[in-house]
């Protein structure tokens, strides 16, 4: 999960990244309206947590064309202000949820992951290509009816491929979506991660991921693919 904090006061917004990490999210942060709202619609979040109070562009300006632009993303709006009407007026414009500061970091996790496992239920029904089958509401994998454990990132990127089956998907387009700013990119292997995962699917005779030199990978989603 790739989640977006935006939010002027960088200690908050920092500790809030940190506590996120900790939680193996994949964080990045924006400090002001204009720059939250440009991450927001270049890249592609599960969930943004936006301050209403905000320099430049308000946040209530921010959310409705967060809302506009991306009609499927998570917003959690975080608020100081004491008026009701500041939170209705943020609902009413697309966000999901609320939370009034200072808040308990726990709390703001609970808030997530219910938001997150609501939006799992309804739009991501358990995904299945061939003998594979991947819940993302529970975070459980089975392969031919076994349980498999997978790191987080190991079930990240089989979720990502599961949800583009039998698409060539780049590695730039995997680290995008399952890593945040702060990664260095050169301990980053995508390829470990992909044999890892070979690892765990191993049919020696029917493999389940491709490789495309100089493309990036595929799932193979039936025994023809895999003979084409």
């Amino acid at each position: 999960m790739r989640i977006l904090i935006i939010e002027d006061e960088n200690d908050l917004a920092e500790a809030i990244a940190i506590t996120l990490r900790d939680s193996l999210y994949a964080v990045d942060i924006a400090n002001d309206g204009q720059t939250g709202l440009f991450k927001s619609i270049e890249i592609d979040y599960d969930l943004i947590i936006l301050d209403l109070n905000l320099p430049g562009m308000d946040g209530l300006q921010v959310c409705q064309a967060i809302r506009e632009k991306k009609p499927d993303v998570f917003i959690l709006i975080l608020t100081a202000r004491a008026e009701t009407n500041d939170v209705i007026l943020g609902l009413d414009r697309g966000a999901d949820d609320y939370l009034t500061k200072p808040f308990q970091m726990g709390e703001l996790e609970a808030r997530l992951r219910t938001l997150l496992r609501r939006d799992l239920r309804t739009r991501e029904p358990i995904l299945q290509v061939r003998d594979i089958r991947l819940d993302p509401a529970t975070r459980k994998v089975w392969h031919k009816n076994k349980l498999i454990r997978l790191s987080f990132k190991e079930f990240a990127l089989l979720h990502y491929l599961m949800s583009r089956p039998g698409e060539v998907v780049t590695q730039t387009e995997i680290v995008d979506h399952i890593w945040d700013e702060e990664v260095d990119l050169f301990a980053v292997s995508v390829r470990v991660h992909i044999h890892n995962l070979r690892k765990k699917f191993r049919d020696s005779e029917n493999p389940y991921i491709e490789t495309l030199i100089g493309q990036g990978y595929r799932l193979i989603t039936t025994l023809e693919d895999e003979k084409d």
